[in-house]
Parts: C-alpha cells; structure tokens; sequence
C-alpha cells in the first residue's frame, strides 16, 4: 500500500476572489506492508505559476519569479503525482498536513486523502502545537536532516510529512484504521485545548458552557473553532444525559 505525503508551495493563501497558484509540487511515498510503514525518497519540481510571486509569499519558501520563469506548468507535475507519468506508481491515499491547502490546488481524483494534522490532534492531543515542524522534534521523527532541510520548500516538507504518517502507522495503527483516519480527515480538527483567551491552555472539557456557546456563536470565529466549540457543548449534554 502506498501513502502518497504530498506538499505545494504557491503564491499565497487561496481564497474564493483569489485562487492563487502552485509554484512547487513535492511528494513523498511512506509504504505500509505488513503492519510496517517505511518511506522513500522525497521528489520536487518548481513549476510556473503563471503570476508574479508576492514577497510575502517569498518570505515563507524563498522561491522567486527568475526562478520558476522557465518551468512547466503545474499539470505537468501534477501527472507523475497522479502515477500517470514519470513511472511512479498510482498512490492508494495521498497524505498533507493541512491537507484542506492541498485539496485546494489539486483534487487527486477518487483516491482518498488523509490529513495528518487532523490525525495528530486526535493521537496526540496533548502536544503542544501540531505544527509540522514541532511534530517533527516533539515527537523525535526518524527524520535525515539533510533531507528534511530546508523547511517550506516542498520536498522537504514532503519527506518530514512522509516520517509523521509513517509514525502515525508505526505507533498509532492499534488505536485507528485508515477509514477512520479518512473519515477524521474529512472534518474539522478537533482539539483537546483552547489555545486563545481567558481560558487558554484548558481542555474543552474544563471550560465554561456559556464561554463555548460565546465561541459556538461568535461570527469572526474560525469554522473549525466554532465546530470544536459546538462538539464539546453536544459532548456536555451527553455526559449529563440530556441534550442540546
């Protein structure tokens, strides 16, 4: 079985009045066999994104327009992601932490997606942060830093995603299946700890009821945090044999 970890590095934050594009399309493969997850090589390629680069998007992965002037398109990259040139095997799930930023540049067909990040929350909810970068140290990821380095750039990043899956497997593969992972993938995160306001650092659990109602109904509120929010006042209910 392969999981395809995939990371794109673009021009800036997508939105509904601007798609933005893909300025670099990296991927690495983690194979499950047996019960054992391995990874492979990281593979990248710079593609033309056919605008000008924003220096804050500069700022994040360095890539400049000289740099990208002469590339292919991202479809081009986009076939040997898709196994469908370049001799790379078709994928059986692709994998990004954060996999809603990739989902918004490439669909990937019917093969099924897998948010790391996502899953991270759920088997680690203690952590800190679940940040690529600070899972990679927080949870001593068997990681090749000459390989790993430099961060924001898509192979890199690829290859650090590729160890976090393959430790998600390696450790994780008693507590969830990949369905569940899937079916995880496909809605909000959900945290275990506030990490803004008054009561930061609390668990969902501790904090006050009207204070998750004020977070549930509070309209520049993110939709994941509003989600969180909702799911822990439904949770209380249960807990107390009633409902809301």
């Amino acid at each position: 079985m392969i999981l395809r970890c995939v990371d794109f590095e673009t021009t800036g934050e997508p939105s509904e009045e601007n798609p933005q594009a893909v300025c670099e399309v990296g991927f690495c493969d983690v194979v499950f066999e047996n019960g054992v997850a391995s990874i492979g090589m990281p593979w990248s390629m710079l593609v033309d994104p056919g605008r000008p680069m924003p220096a804050d998007a500069r700022a994040v992965h360095h890539i400049s327009d000289d740099d990208v002037a002469m590339c292919p398109p991202a479809t081009t990259a986009f076939m040997r992601l898709t196994g469908n040139a370049g001799g790379v095997p078709k994928a059986d799930y692709y994998c990004a932490h954060n996999a809603d930023y990739e989902l918004a540049f490439f669909k990937g067909g019917e093969t099924p997606w897998i948010c790391t990040f996502k899953v991270a929350v759920r088997l680690w909810p203690d952590e800190q942060k679940h940040s690529l970068q600070y899972l990679r140290y927080a949870l001593a990821l068997d990681i090749d830093q000459d390989v790993g380095l430099p961060a924001h750039r898509a192979g890199p990043d690829a290859y650090v995603g590729a160890a976090l899956m393959a430790a998600i497997l390696n450790r994780g593969a008693n507590q969830v299946d990949l369905a569940t992972m899937v079916r995880w993938s496909k809605g909000p995160a959900l945290f275990q700890r506030l990490s803004f306001g008054k009561h930061r650092g609390k668990r969902f659990d501790e904090v006050p009821l009207d204070y998750l109602y004020w977070i549930q109904d509070k309209s520049d509120m993110s939709a994941d945090i509003k989600a969180n929010a909702k799911h822990w006042i439904k949770q209380r209910a249960i807990n107390n044999g009633s409902s809301t």
